[in-house]
Parts: structure tokens; sequence; C-alpha cells
């Protein structure tokens, strides 16, 4: 699984960093960055549940085969 962020969507909310801080950060820029890509198996559906919770919908995964 890969994930990316839109910064242009992207409020900085912080629910994304507060679910999986392994994977999004918000400490370097005024929208979330992707940490790890991929993303770990074990954290997938952790990333899933963060782009279920995105109130801006910022979140994209992209599953690969």
């Amino acid at each position: 699984m890969r994930v990316r962020v839109n910064k242009d969507l992207c409020s900085a909310c912080g629910v994304c960093e507060g679910l999986v801080p392994e994977v999004f950060s918000l400490e370097t820029e005024p929208y979330a960055v992707v940490l790890l890509d991929p993303v770990p198996e074990e954290l997938e559906d952790a990333v899933r549940e963060a782009a279920e919770n995105c109130p801006e919908g910022a979140i994209e995964i992209v599953e690969e085969d």
C-alpha cells in the first residue's frame, strides 16, 4: 500500500498523525507529510482508519497488487 496527502486539501487537523504517527507528521510543513511510503503491512489498517477519519478527505490510499 502507498499513501499520499493532498496538501491543498489538508487542514493540518492532526487526526492522521494522532492515529499513525509512524506514517504521518505535521512537524515540518503546514500539512501532513507521509513518513513511510510504502506503508508497512502492520500499519495498513491504521492508515485506512486515518484516511476514513480525515475530515478533509486529503489522504489517498493506493493499493498495490
